[in-house]
């Protein structure tokens, strides 16, 4: 009787052989990759096969995800690349980078509606086709913004150490901008036609990025090239430049103190200079606290393409990979916010524009005048 009921159980042909195979096929067709046509399954690496298909939910979650972080791009770095375009108070030539850093991270919001309906049908419209545009968009805006931040930090550097003979002017911003558009360009065409390195969905398989899962030394390479070019030289060039913004600061302070106490007064610096300096030290701010979001936002999805190569690719989830590419994108429409809270000229600018969002900033007239009137009262009167 035993025999009977294992045979009914293994046979083919017994009673319990269908419901067997019905766990079996979807235990197959559940697995990522499972709705990627056979002509197209090239794209998924083996890697995510081992994986169960996200859950509709995930897809969903990520997708309203992603449509806040789009309108809070569009609506923010919209009103930035506005006013600081149009203001002839903020027309100069380091505001121009931030204009342009403004537009990369407008060009990150461009692939957002199109991750968003992949995100709904759970693949990659389009295809490789698809996904090439796709990760070229991330691939221009994420390398823009590291090195325009790093040319950020040089103008800062410039401006504050050197203020009279030091500042950028407005042609050689421009070919600096130039520069930051052409230093996109190799990682990013290289990868889109296959010269070296290819782009490959990613995670839930709706995004894409650079591949950086096939075992060969070509790849690995490749990984650590861009990784170089797009992280580290870019990182390298802010921490030095703002190292030596703070050091001449330090140094400027110091040498005003020691011959104020030699002359027997304050202050060296009129109230005037003082103001103007504030103003600058408070936009070099703005510009380290940008640096420091793009640095917590890219850093994650850095690692992740350096386990992917070289690491143990076990750590690396489906899940666990699409975390770090949404800080990725998340940096993106927190910039302009953070221009809002610290930059005095553009706070003075939405205060007039759009007084319904509640920004107030001083005048400049009116903090001159009360830097002025602090230092008088300060003074011992004459006799």
């Amino acid at each position: 009787m035993f025999d009977t009921m294992a045979n009914n159980f293994t046979d083919e042909s017994g009673p319990m052989a269908y419901p067997f195979k019905m766990v079996s096929q979807e235990i197959t067709e559940h697995m990522l990759g499972w709705n990627v046509p056979a002509e197209h399954q090239d794209m998924v690496h083996d890697h995510w096969r081992s994986y169960p298909d996200v859950s509709k939910y995930w897809h969903y979650c990520l997708a309203l995800i992603y449509t806040m972080l789009f309108v809070l791009s569009i609506s923010g770095n919209g009103i930035v690349v506005w006013i600081f375009s149009t203001s002839k108070s903020l027309r100069s030539a380091s505001n121009m980078f931030i204009v342009n850093l403004a537009l990369f991270d407008l060009v990150m919001m461009v692939e957002m509606p199109y991750l968003i309906a992949n995100s709904f049908t759970g693949r990659m419209l389009g295809w490789q086709t698809g996904c090439n545009l796709y990760a070229a968009i991330g691939s221009v805006s994420g390398i823009g913004a590291a090195i325009t931040n790093a040319v950020i930090a040089f103008d800062r550097y410039k401006t504050i150490s050197c203020p009279i003979d030091g500042r950028i002017n407005k042609v050689q911003a421009l070919i600096m901008i130039t520069f930051t558009w052409f230093w996109t360009v190799p990682f990013t065409v290289m990868p889109y036609f296959q010269i070296w390195g290819k782009f490959v969905p990613e995670g839930f398989l709706t995004t894409c990025s650079f591949d950086f899962f096939t075992d060969d030394q070509d790849t690995k390479v490749f990984v650590a090239c861009i990784f170089t070019w797009s992280y580290v030289i870019p990182m390298t060039l802010i921490c030095f430049f703002y190292s030596k913004l703070f050091s001449a600061v330090r140094l400027h302070e110091k040498m005003l103190q020691e011959q104020a106490k030699k002359m027997n007064v304050k202050s060296l610096a009129s109230n005037k200079e003082d103001a103007s300096k504030s103003v600058e030290i408070r936009i070099a701010k703005v510009a380290f606290t940008i640096f420091f979001l793009f640095v917590c936002a890219w850093t994650p999805y850095a690692i992740v393409a350096m386990i992917g190569a070289f690491g143990d690719r076990s750590l690396l989830t489906p899940i666990a990979t699409m975390i770090p590419a949404v800080c990725a994108k998340s940096v993106s429409c927190i910039d302009p916010w953070v221009y809002a809270i610290n930059h005095p000229r553009y706070r003075a600018e939405l205060e007039k524009r759009l007084p319904w969002m509640g920004v107030r900033e001083p005048a400049p007239e009116t903090q001159s005048t009360n830097a002025s009137t602090a230092t008088s009262q300060s003074q011992p009167a004459e006799a």
